[in-house]
């Protein structure tokens, strides 16, 4: 079986020395030397200021949300995994929703503006499978209108904008750590902030608002990355090279291989790619469902990254209906993509893909 994806293992004998050092230390969370080391060289890797470790991307999210003292609307992208918008709805803001580029499938600046209101507070936008969104555009925007920035950069580990770290854009900009990501720690997510003072109040929220053994300061919750994941992220990084240079060939020969049969990303021309995601831009959606039902009775599962749009949650009050990303969402497949793929998976993958893709290869869709 060939999943969209599969996480990336160091060798057991190089996480089993860090598990010693926690063993030998007994602190197994609370900000243990683990998690120190891991902010430190992520922090040096990346190129930014301050990175805080947290449990998950989401809530990273969510922590992103109290700093910026969020409230009411908060504009954001129909496009995207759910967390964006549920992280939302869950922290009593409510998704106000602007369509994408059906290019980029990011979030158009040029409709964000229509979607502003009195009671809209900021912006998040997604960098759509590590694709820089149009940063300056969204930037002009929110100085505008007084609006915070907060990019859900989940996707976009290692990836440069104009020489530098994309995660320095906006107000603050998080990340997710998931075992399905480049780079994984199990679980666990970051945020990025250049603010000095927000960040060592982010350290605050993610530990209950403690400042000292008597004394809470400040509303929080537990949102604290623990040592074994700090190990595992530790391991990871230190491959992390390896790993993306077997993506880009992952990537490349998909590239390569399908070309002349289906649509692609289109790419911000300012920004570098990490190669994590692969995903295809079919005609139609039948045509995506009879190529993902030819993949699936091979054993071979792709997902509708990202199905459905987000405008249709049945917990979301959409304003208006988003019909591009509607229709990206219906047409898109993300194909496999990870270190241990060989490029003998990757040709059955291809051969199905170009096979299923005729009009006549099917007529049961």
């Amino acid at each position: 079986m060939i999943n969209v994806t599969k996480t990336y293992l160091p060798s057991k004998e190089k996480y089993q020395k860090y598990i010693d050092e926690i063993f030998e230390s007994g602190q197994v969370t609370n900000n243990g030397p683990m998690v120190k080391r891991l902010e430190k060289r992520l922090a040096d890797y990346l190129g930014v200021k301050n990175i805080v470790l947290v449990a998950n991307g989401t809530m990273a999210l969510g922590i992103a949300y109290k700093l910026l003292r969020l409230e009411g609307e908060v504009i954001t992208t129909p496009f995207s995994f759910v967390a964006t918008t549920s992280s939302l709805a869950y922290g009593g803001l409510k998704p106000a929703f602007a369509d994408i580029d059906s290019e980029t499938f990011n979030l158009d600046p040029k409709k964000i503006e229509a979607a502003i209101t009195e009671q809209t507070s900021g912006i998040v936008p997604v960098h759509i499978f590590g694709n820089a969104c149009e940063v300056e555009e969204i930037e002009s925007i929110a100085k505008k209108h007084n609006l915070k920035v907060i990019y859900d950069a989940a996707h976009t580990f290692d990836t440069q904008y104009k020489g530098e770290s994309l995660l320095n854009q906006g107000d603050i900009s998080i990340l997710s750590f998931h075992a399905t990501k480049l780079f994984h720690t199990i679980e666990g997510g970051a945020l990025i902030i250049e603010d000095d003072a927000l960040a060592r109040e982010a350290r605050l929220l993610i530990n209950f608002g403690i400042d000292g053994p008597d004394s809470v300061i400040a509303l929080g919750i537990n949102a604290k990355m623990n040592e074994f994941e700090a190990a595992m992220g530790l391991c990871v990084l230190d491959d992390i090279d390896i790993v993306l240079d077997h993506q880009r060939g992952v990537f490349e020969r998909y590239e390569s291989g399908l070309k002349d049969v289906v649509s692609f990303q289109k790419q911000n021309k300012h920004s570098t790619q990490n190669y994590r995601y692969f995903p295809i831009l079919l005609k139609t959606e039948n045509e995506t469902l009879r190529i993902q039902k030819a993949l699936n009775d091979a054993g071979v599962f792709p997902r509708r990254y990202f199905y459905p749009s987000l405008d249709t949650l049945p917990y979301v009050e959409a304003s208006s209906v988003m019909p591009l990303s509607r229709d990206i969402s219906s047409r898109i497949l993300v194909l496999p993509s990870y270190y241990s793929l060989t490029k003998d998976q990757q040709t059955l993958i291809m051969d199905i893909v170009r096979g299923a893709n005729r009009d006549d290869a099917f007529s049961g869709l």
